[in-house]
């Protein structure tokens, strides 16, 4: 299918800001999403961050599925509706994980505060980058590493977003076959989205990579993506929502 043009403007735009990211890193920090606490954390992250990427092949997976079914949607649902879908799918997946990392972080905070630790030096410490290794041996490995990542390491690229463009295609395309590069079976939309979503869910309850190994994949956004994605989808199909009405 011919790109679109909302699409084309979303490529172009993360493109950009690729680049400038490559040319003055400094500016991954600034316009990544760090944790609401931190002291790195700053207002336009929710949005800014989903326009930012951490490397050469997340922004190409990232702009291909862009491409590919946002180009399908754009179609159907014109311009606005699918910018104001697909920004408010980026920023679900900002809530969410953000609201997972809150959990992990305030897990490990309330267990070192029942073992003698004084919670706002705990914060304290973790807003330097820093901890003591002690914490290591009163949380537990999991506990432990949960707890500093989540508070320290920012969130980039535009997964969420299209995690919910993906749900939104099997809505209207259910039956269209669909395959991954690296396992070129093709599988029904209405059966391929669930399976990813199952497989991101038990990746970010347990942690680790579909490859092995740890992770910085952020699981839970791709499913706060989805989740926007399947609200919207199912608000608008309860109330015969049309596109006419954006443009």
């Amino acid at each position: 299918m011919k790109i679109t043009e909302a699409v084309k403007q979303l490529l172009i735009i993360n493109i950009i800001f690729y680049v400038g990211s490559v040319f003055v890193p400094a500016t991954l920090d600034f316009l990544a999403l760090y944790y609401f606490e931190s002291p790195s954390f700053q207002f336009w992250q929710p949005l800014s961050h989903m326009f930012m990427h951490g490397g050469l092949m997340h922004l190409f997976f990232n702009m291909f599925a862009l491409y590919s079914f946002g180009s399908a949607l754009e179609h159907f649902w014109g311009s606005k509706k699918f910018i104001f879908f697909y920004l408010s799918c980026g920023l679900g997946a900002a809530a969410l994980h953000t609201g997972v990392n809150y959990y992990l972080v305030h897990e490990g905070v309330s267990a070192l505060v029942q073992n003698g630790f004084d919670k706002h030096e705990v914060m304290s410490i973790l807003a330097e980058g820093k901890y003591i290794m002690q914490w290591k041996d009163i949380l537990g490995d999991s506990t432990f590493m949960n707890m500093v990542s989540a508070y320290n390491t920012p969130a980039v690229g535009a997964s969420g977003a299209i995690y919910g463009l993906l749900v939104a295609f099997a809505f209207m395309f259910p039956n269209a076959e669909l395959a991954l590069m690296f396992i070129p079976v093709p599988v029904k939309a209405k059966y391929f989205v669930p399976a990813i979503l199952g497989i991101d869910l038990y990746l970010g309850i347990n942690g680790g990579s579909i490859f092995g190994g740890s992770t910085g994949v952020a699981h839970f956004a791709h499913l706060g993506g989805a989740l926007m994605g399947y609200l919207m989808m199912w608000y608008w199909k309860k109330n015969q929502f049309k596109s006419n009405r954006w443009d």
